[in-house]
Formats: C-alpha cells, sequence, structure tokens
C-alpha cells in the first residue's frame, strides 16, 4: 500500500519579476523608441516628472518673427494651388491632403488583394496567404516552405505555390532568383525555344559569349541573342519594385569622435528626458503612518509609484551605462575601422565584448540592438561590427572579416582602371594576403549589388 508522506524538497528558481522584465525591455529600445516608452510611462505613473527636456523648443524661440526666407511664399500672391473665392474649406481641405502622409503598397498586400479575387478553394487560399507572408523584400521565401507547412499535403502546396507564381509580379514565391526566373520564362506567353536550358548560362550570356551558348542550345547565334533579349525583359528580384525605397532617418545613440589621436565615445542623452519623482509623491509617501487609517490607501499608492518610477530611472541609467561599456569594447576591438576606414573592419564577436564587459552575450546582443553608432565614415548599426571572418594571413586564418574584404572588393572595382573579372580580384586579393574562391568573391560582389566584369 502506498503511503503519501510530506518531505522537503530544495530546489533554485529563477522567477522573472515585472521590474527585471521592464529593465530587459528599456535595454533593447533604440532612442527613438525609448523616447516613446518614456512618455508612456510618464502618462501612466504620476510620480514620474521630467525635470529638464533638452529637446524642447521655448516659448521665445517658439513665438520668434519669422525668416525672410520663410515667410517669402506667404508674401506672395500665389500659394501654389488654385483657390475659389471664398471657399476656405477647400483650401484647408487641399492643406490637409498636402501635409498627409502616403504609404506605399507592400508586396504582401498587392499579392493578397489579388489572391481574394481569385476562385480557387479555401484551403489553397488559406495556404497560399501563409506563403505570401512568408515572402521576403525580393519575393522570395524567407523559411524554407518544408518547414513552414510541415503538416500540410504536399500538392496542397505546390497548387498554392503556382497560384501565387502566377500573380502580379510573376516569379516570386520562390527560392531564389535562378527558380524565379524559371516560372517566369514558363509563364510567358509566347517564350523563345530552349528559354529555360538557356537559364542554365547566365554566365557565359552576361560575358557576350552567345557562339558558345548557341552551340550548347543546338541553335543558331541569332536565336541565342533573342533568348538573352527575352531574358533581360524578365525581373530576377520580382519583388523589390515594391519595396520601400524612402528614406530612413536614424538618430545614432552613440558617437565617436577622432581627437588628438585619440577616439572619444560620447552617448547621445539629449534626446533623452532627465527625469526626477515628483516632491509632492515623496512627500506623501516618506510621511509615518498616522491614526487616520482612510489615508493608508492613499499613501499605499503613492509608494507604489514611488518605487516603481525609481526602478524606472534606475533601468533607464542602467541601458545607458550598459551601452556605453559596450561601445567603448567596440571600439577598442575595432580601432582600426575607427582610424583608417570601414576595409580595416576586423572578426568580432557576441562573446568577445560579453567577455570583455563581463556580462552575457545575450545582454550584449540586447544592448546592440537597433542601436546606430556615429563615425566619421558614416552611420552604422552596432551589429554592423560583430562579423565573421575568412581564410586569412592571420593567426588561425582571422585576421579579415568578411565586411572588411567585402569593403576592399568594392574599392579594387571602384578604383580600378580595368574591369577585373571575378577570378582576378580573387587574385589581388591573394596578393594582399587574402585567400578566397572566385565563387565567394562572386557572392560578395552580388552581396554587394555590383555587376560582372562584362555588365560594368
Amino acid at each position: 500500500m502506498q503511503l503519501q508522506r510530506p518531505s522537503l524538497i530544495q530546489e533554485q528558481r529563477f522567477k522573472m519579476s515585472p521590474q527585471l522584465y521592464q529593465s530587459i525591455k528599456l535595454m533593447e529600445l533604440p532612442l527613438v523608441d525609448l523616447r516613446e516608452k518614456i512618455e508612456e510611462e510618464i502618462e501612466r505613473n504620476p510620480a514620474l516628472e521630467v525635470l529638464e527636456d533638452p529637446t524642447t523648443v521655448s516659448l521665445d524661440a517658439a513665438y520668434a518673427p519669422p525668416q525672410e526666407e520663410d515667410d517669402y511664399f506667404e508674401a506672395t500672391s500665389d500659394s501654389g494651388f488654385l483657390r475659389r473665392d471664398g471657399d476656405e474649406a477647400s483650401a484647408e481641405q487641399h492643406k490637409f491632403i498636402e501635409g498627409a502622409l502616403s504609404r506605399q503598397e507592400t508586396l504582401q498586400e498587392h499579392l493578397l488583394w489579388q489572391l481574394q479575387l481569385e476562385p480557387i478553394d479555401p484551403e489553397i487560399r488559406r495556404i497560399a496567404e501563409v506563403l505570401i507572408q512568408n515572402l521576403d523584400e525580393d519575393g522570395f521565401h524567407k523559411e524554407p516552405v518544408s518547414l513552414l507547412l510541415p503538416q500540410e499535403p504536399p500538392d496542397r502546396v505546390q497548387e498554392a505555390m503556382k497560384q501565387v507564381q502566377a500573380l502580379d509580379p510573376m516569379g516570386t514565391c520562390t527560392t531564389d532568383y535562378r527558380e524565379s526566373l524559371l516560372v517566369q520564362s514558363r509563364l510567358l506567353p509566347d517564350p523563345p525555344d530552349g528559354i529555360e536550358t538557356a537559364l542554365s548560362y547566365l554566365e557565359q550570356f552576361e560575358r557576350g559569349r552567345f557562339l558558345e551558348v548557341a552551340k550548347k542550345l543546338g541553335c543558331t547565334v541569332d536565336d541565342a541573342v533573342e533568348i538573352f533579349d527575352c531574358i533581360k525583359e524578365l525581373s530576377p528580384f520580382p519583388g523589390r519594385r515594391f519595396f520601400s525605397g524612402e528614406t530612413c532617418y536614424v538618430v545614432p545613440d552613440v558617437q565617436v569622435i577622432k581627437k588628438e589621436g585619440d577616439l572619444v565615445i560620447v552617448l547621445n542623452d539629449e534626446e533623452i528626458p532627465v527625469l526626477g519623482i515628483s516632491p509632492f509623491f515623496m512627500k506623501i509617501s516618506g510621511e509615518k503612518h498616522k491614526k487616520n487609517k482612510s489615508d493608508k490607501p492613499v499613501r499605499d499608492f503613492v509608494r507604489e509609484n514611488v518605487k516603481e518610477a525609481r526602478w524606472f530611472i534606475r533601468s533607464i541609467n542602467q541601458r545607458n551605462h550598459t551601452l556605453l561599456k559596450v561601445s567603448r569594447a567596440i571600439v577598442e576591438f575595432q580601432r582600426s575601422f575607427f582610424m583608417k576606414g570601414p576595409k580595416y573592419l576586423a572578426p568580432l564577436t557576441l562573446g568577445d565584448i560579453a567577455g570583455e564587459v563581463g556580462v552575457h552575450e545575450t545582454t550584449v546582443s540586447r544592448a546592440a540592438n537597433g542601436k546606430y553608432l556615429q563615425t566619421e565614415w558614416g552611420i552604422f548599426e552596432l551589429r554592423y561590427f560583430f562579423t565573421n571572418s575568412i581564410s586569412g594571413a592571420g593567426s588561425n586564418g582571422s585576421r579579415y572579416s568578411k565586411e572588411g574584404v567585402k569593403e576592399i572588393i568594392r574599392e579594387l572595382i571602384a578604383d580600378g582602371d580595368q574591369h577585373f573579372s571575378d577570378k582576378e580580384i580573387a587574385g589581388l586579393l591573394a596578393n594582399r594576403g587574402i585567400s578566397l574562391a572566385r565563387r565567394t568573391v562572386a557572392k560578395y560582389r552580388n552581396e554587394l549589388d555590383l555587376g560582372s566584369s562584362y555588365a560594368r
């Protein structure tokens, strides 16, 4: 017969408090999002107040008389658009329309709109919607379809995929540009003979070797030129025309200044208001218990808000302190980059910075997420400085980083008097002690969005 007996067990458990969770989330926020979070917290917590805000404009500056260049158009009789006499409402509406922000239609929105008009099976439509949401800016799969829809029948997935591929723009919902071109060639109304086979010889086409391709296809040179002209009408990255090319303005969190031969790190705290605790709340929370018990809920409310306000201010200070330490460690590891330029970027991992700062790698990742650093060479995301190594002349083949080598390739292509081929670039890199295969050079060149020697 089994008996239940009480027993004591000692174990360790990690329980995340709301305050700790808030501190971790604040660590991840870039400067603009942090300011929004601060504004939300000020509205929520009455014990929190702004002591100083460098971003605010004084009344004197706000009501300063306009400069001559500001009121030039206001003083002219032509306001830039036609207005009917007395139609003030129309003028206000026009002003609103001019000031409204427009947003470009995304690739997903364009495809989903077309999909809704297609008379297809609801299950196929559901699978197709999942596939569309999985597309990147080029129109290719972000995650492999086998992992995205493991429970769905393969024939249904293939049918849904073909449905999306036939939508405008044609050739989306594919793995890469080669598959996209193949799909587009099959959807052409009157494709030239041999175009699908010709897609295997894109490099020869780019180099202008039409006679060589014609022999392999068993056609004339004129036919090969016609096939190449047809291929050039296709789009290897069909989703890019829906990618918003809007200029994205970022506010750097840290600035590195070269001063008297040394590097100075400056934290951008001008965008963050200086926070403090309301003296009124501090006075109430510091009062001792009185005989009037009706005041107890008020004091408890005040003390809880003061406690949360102190934790919030402490979390912001901790975020800034950690970001400054991580930035200082990055500058020390990448000193050659800051002194000489991007092509001197050295291999660096999260573990290197974590060991230097004395925190976990996840903390470094959170501190670098979405943060930007302003340098003499431009504004870079902090994650840009974490790059893998390649086989080079350094110890253990880790002297050169991938991003650094890509900058060297960019420099060779831009400054070279000749149109170097990938093989020639690989030879030039080898002379510098950088051993790279021709295919790797071609891969880096494509990532830099630079054409082949024939295209250049």
